[in-house]
């Protein structure tokens, strides 16, 4: 990396670390370093007037203060903050002060890691703090961090940029208060709703990723090739149809939180790659189910919010046990006045457009039908509720309704206008599923490319018989988003995709060659910031020599300075 691309901050850093070096001090060491105590441990466990306390502390420097023979830092560990005292003489006992003076006051910086030995205490001021006795370097930062600085819990000078943020979490999750507490619970919300199907018998397995046939959900798939068979395949959109052969197999209970891929948009509530947790039970139908998933996020978030109710934006939304249920037919008449029941295909396009909702003809009744709920019912639907008895033609998977064959035994939980679980009384008759894929064909033989494929190896499996089943999958990152009041899905990924960084267009050399400038002297106009050749049209010829002389003294170039009448050359031959 050429001196020039780095900022003044990274240069000095960057020479700190070849002294370090000099003095036979490794910036980067091998060895283990037995960290004994945290940050908030320290603090809980302390007591005026007990025994000393000797902790030996890791951490990263946040911010410090000089002040000649001794000096605080501040030293933030994986749970948090603590303050650490250092006195010149503490650390540097006999007569070489050097670790003092030179290492700790010129050499360390902000964002270093460092290791401290010493005990706790408390200061005049009443903080409690580890006085330093030994102090080892880590690891050494060659960028500065952000500082964000807080006071009266108001933040300043903000690492607050959405697309900084996401681009380099590790930055946002050091310098940003709350942001690991948001993973941190995320973490909770998976281990919970895990302890939660362990503790009833069933079994979490995993299931192919790379799948031949993308089945279980009507979405867009990503597509890749596999050398080794050369055949195309298809990273998974959902791992249904797999954890059903399980249950053909002879497992009572399976689940599995699934990675899954879906090469649709990307938006507030959608990302390209997600988290689906879904879960199937033998002998279970989707009104047992319903009392099973209450059950389950009534569990979840008093486990990692101590309350049934949380606060998501504006709206107060309680998990409290029994949730609403409404059939999807009864939420459309009651928020759009009209009776969808028995309408054919073309009754159905022409309410569409009465009511403002588009469509177009490669739209089936269970896209339209769909389209109908989601512009004119969802948003309505602030606290939990279960939509229940879908109509056929949007559950290619799904049982049959056993009082009206028109529907289906399905129920979607929506909770602050979005569709949060999706659940089913499972299709196990072999002869009605073939029926409903090929009617999937149609639907994609007209233009519909989110229409599922038929896959004639789950039906087999059908054909050997699955008991009658429940299934329900659920969004993690939506759940995780809820839990944590967060307004979009990128607040609960730790890395969501993001486009490619742009690169600043520059003129290749041989432009600026043509122009008289030196090959030496490129890297030098360009960091003047003249990217391209076009951009020095009009530049004053003084001011641009004195800027460039500049940076050639600053930057310890030593190239040989052009003339005032050279560079005024230069600038007119761009013109």
């Amino acid at each position: 990396m050429s001196v020039l691309e780095l900022s003044e901050q990274e240069i000095l850093r960057r020479e700190s670390l070849e002294e370090l070096r000099k003095m036979g001090i490794e910036p980067y060491p091998a060895a283990e370093y037995v960290v004994t105590d945290y940050s908030q441990n320290i603090k809980k466990e302390f007591s005026d007037g007990a025994e000393r306390k000797n902790v030996t502390i890791a951490g990263r420097i946040m911010s410090r203060r000089i002040m000649g023979k001794a000096s605080f830092i501040e030293l933030q560990d994986s749970e948090g903050r603590v303050q650490v005292y250092i006195s010149r003489d503490d650390l540097c006992p006999g007569e070489d002060k050097e670790m003092y003076n030179t290492v700790f006051k010129r050499l360390l910086d902000i964002g270093d890691f460092i290791g401290v030995k010493g005990y706790v205490f408390r200061t005049q001021m009443g903080e409690i703090s580890v006085h330093a006795s030994e102090l080892t370097l880590l690891s050494k930062s060659l960028k500065p961090l952000p500082i964000v600085k807080y006071k009266d819990g108001v933040a300043y000078d903000s690492f607050d940029n959405p697309e900084l943020r996401y681009r380099q979490r590790y930055v946002d999750l050091v310098v940003n208060d709350g942001i690991k507490d948001i993973f941190l619970k995320r973490t909770k919300v998976f281990n919970t709703m895990r302890d939660f199907f362990n503790k009833r018998g069933y079994v979490e397995v995993d299931t192919p990723v790379l799948q031949a046939i993308p089945g279980g959900a009507s979405a867009r798939p990503f597509i890749t090739h596999h050398n080794a068979l050369d055949i195309p395949f298809y990273l998974r959109i959902a791992n249904e149809l797999y954890l059903k052969r399980l249950i053909v197999g002879g497992f009572e209970g399976v689940y599995e939180f699934s990675r899954n891929f879906r090469n649709e948009g990307m938006d507030r509530t959608h990302n390209p790659e997600f988290t689906a947790m879904e879960i199937y039970v033998s002998y279970k139908d989707y009104n047992w189910m319903m009392d099973f998933t209450e059950e389950m996020i009534e569990t979840i978030c008093l486990a990692v919010n101590e309350t049934a109710e949380v606060q998501v934006g504006e709206n107060t939304i309680s998990f409290k046990r029994p949730f609403k249920r409404i059939s999807m037919i009864d939420a459309i008449r009651e928020h759009t006045g009209v009776d969808i029941n028995g309408m054919t295909e073309e009754q159905l396009r022409e309410t569409c457009r009465k009511l403002g909702v588009e469509v177009d003809e490669t739209m089936g009744k269970g896209k339209m039908i769909d389209e109908i709920f989601g512009e004119k019912c969802e948003k309505f639907y602030i606290q939990p509720t279960f939509i229940t008895d879908y109509p056929i033609e949007m559950s290619p998977l799904c049982k049959r309704h056993r009082t009206n064959p028109e529907l289906t035994e399905r129920f979607e939980l929506m909770v602050n206008g979005k569709e949060l679980a999706n659940a089913y009384s499972e299709l196990n008759d072999p002869i009605d599923q073939r029926e409903r894929f090929e009617e999937q064909l149609r639907l994609s033989e007209k233009g519909d490319d989110e229409a599922m494929y038929i896959d004639n190896d789950f039906i087999r499996a059908l054909e050997y018989g699955m008991p009658p089943t429940s299934g329900m999958g659920i969004g993690m990152d939506r759940l995780v988003m809820l839990m944590t009041n967060q307004p979009a899905i990128q607040e609960v990924l730790l890395f969501p995709q993001m486009r490619p960084e742009k690169a600043q267009l520059k003129d290749p050399d041989s432009k600026y060659i043509e122009t008289g400038i030196p090959a030496e002297w490129i890297e030098v106009v360009q960091k003047a910031g003249f990217l391209t050749v076009d951009s020095l049209k009009g530049v004053n010829p003084n001011k641009f020599h004195q800027d460039i002389c500049g940076l050639n003294k600053k930057f310890k170039m030593e190239l040989t300075n052009p003339t005032k009448e050279e560079v005024a050359k230069w600038i007119m031959l761009c013109q």
